[in-house]
């Protein structure tokens, strides 16, 4: 399904979101991804809508990427006796293992993980940052805090511990469990919380086996630290700006945000911008102007894709949530201002002759009259080079693999073409071309730039570029042979 846009939109479903007629219609109005959150929902209703999802793929002959993302470890204080407390800025209060329900002075964290972490001096966030301890001193079985900032403090809040790297798995049990359930069912991407270092990754892409691509969430100030690392691990990373935001000073999110998209887009992975995007569309058909600001910002960032999350998935309005952030990444795209700020700041390093051929296929393309850059890709790497030179022509990734095209959905630009398997050039000529006319980016009388790698089916062998007329009968047999 050609859009009218680069940048990619990833729809989280929910109860919002449960049936056919609402997930097609969310496809159709742009949604090109789907995210599935392991934290809601049990494997019943999981597996339901990856049917449904699969079943509008087929019944519009558009490939749909699914992202399954997994809950990661949760950290909770225990129960109140009276349901809920106020903690007085300068008060004493405990975290300990105690089993007993909490009172105004003292509650049970029981996650001993923590405690073996601590140090005197360190901050525990509660309730997404409302409430704000610092430890005095600890032990491995408590810490006694001061509040910093205080606040009601009700059962099973959450607990966030910003400075330190706590000796906490990214996979849970239930996300093992998670993750083997969803690769069984075929999903395209898996996306990993509270990871903090590259083992992290690679424990995920040990037991996924192939079966999915790794997307790693940055949402721990850990994660910022060891960026580098971890995202040349990843295939993809998101910018899980709701925790980081608790973890981190707000002030500090804005440009962490801008520099993982320019790293990633250097890296040739895919990067989503997550988190509040869209917020007050859960219960208004409108935006308000901060948040249109917001998703444009992360466009002309050039991220490769933008998130709903409750928007889409239990508010009262995600087909217009989607619609919105349509509307707005088309406005964005068309403004020269765009152009201008990502020709910039693409990155002039070429380090293999697949940099070289897409750079030239980039430039050929913008310096004449050539309406897209069709590229064979088995492997998807390929088309991810041609992404990040964020070409001012279509993009038109072609393979014989449903699992890769399915993938490149997340990433900018890309269209997705399935076809048979080439095994000459020629082959590959005419399928670029029946390609770019199928996809509505040419006409007969136009051209063509294709590149593929020889010998084909060999990821990473991209060694050709071709300017190709899309009428058939001009392809000279001798030429493409």
């Amino acid at each position: 399904m050609k859009r009218h846009r680069n940048v990619k939109i990833v729809a989280t479903l929910g109860p919002a979101s449960n049936d056919y007629k609402m997930i097609r219609a969310l496809h159709e109005a742009g949604a090109d991804v789907f995210r599935l959150n392991m934290s809601h929902g049990d494997h019943a209703e999981i597996k339901a809508r990856h049917e449904i999802i699969r079943q509008v793929e087929k019944d519009l002959n558009s490939p749909i990427a699914i992202l399954a993302d997994l809950q990661g470890p949760k950290l909770r204080v225990g129960t109140f006796k009276n349901g809920e407390e106020e903690l007085i800025p300068g008060a004493a209060f405990r975290l300990d293992l105690d089993e007993a329900e909490g009172d105004v002075n003292r509650v049970r964290l029981p996650h001993k993980e923590i405690f073996d972490a601590l140090e005197p001096g360190a901050h525990l966030l509660v309730n997404d940052g409302k409430i704000k301890l610092r430890v005095k001193d600890c032990g491995a079985t408590f810490a006694n805090c001061e509040v910093i900032v205080g606040g009601t403090i009700s059962n099973r809040k959450g607990v966030n511990v910003p400075d330190v790297v706590l000796p906490l798995a990214a996979l849970s049990e239930k996300d093992r469990k998670d993750l083997e359930f969803v690769c069984e069912l075929g999903v395209d991407w898996l996306a990993l919380s509270f990871v903090q270092r590259p083992s992290d990754v690679d424990e995920a892409r040990a037991l996924a086996k192939g079966r999915a691509a790794i997307l790693s969430k940055i949402e721990k100030p850990a994660a910022v630290k060891n960026f580098e690392d971890i995202l040349a691990v990843s295939d993809g990373i998101m910018v899980a700006r709701g925790d980081l935001g608790v973890e981190l000073p707000v002030q500090n999110v804005p440009p962490i945000q801008k520099q993982l998209v320019r790293k990633c887009r250097a890296a040739a992975k895919p990067v989503i911008v997550a988190t509040q995007m869209l917020e007050s569309m859960i219960e208004s058909p409108m935006p308000t102007r901060a948040e249109v600001s917001d998703v444009a910002t992360a466009i002309y960032e050039g991220t490769d894709a933008i998130m709903l999350s409750a928007e889409s998935a239990a508010g009262d309005y995600p087909i217009e949530a989607v619609t919105t952030m349509s509307n707005v990444a088309a406005e964005v795209e068309a403004d020269p201002t765009y152009t201008e700020i990502i020709e910039a700041s693409r990155m002039a390093k070429r380090a293999s002759v697949a940099d070289g051929i897409v750079a030239a296929a980039r430039e050929i393309a913008e310096t004449t009259d050539i309406k897209a850059i069709c590229c064979f890709s088995q492997s998807g790497t390929t088309a991810l080079l041609v992404s990040r030179e964020r070409p001012r022509v279509p993009i038109v990734a072609l393979t014989s693999r449903v699992d890769t095209a399915r993938r490149l959905c997340l990433s900018w630009g890309t269209n997705c073409v399935i076809t048979g398997d080439v095994t000459r050039f020629k082959e590959a000529v005419l399928s670029a071309v029946r390609g770019a006319l199928a996809e509505g980016v040419a006409t007969k009388d136009d051209l063509v730039v294709v590149t593929a790698g020889v010998p084909f089916n060999t990821p990473g062998s991209t060694n050709i570029l071709r300017v190709a007329p899309c009428d058939e009968r001009l392809i000279v047999p001798a030429e493409a042979d």
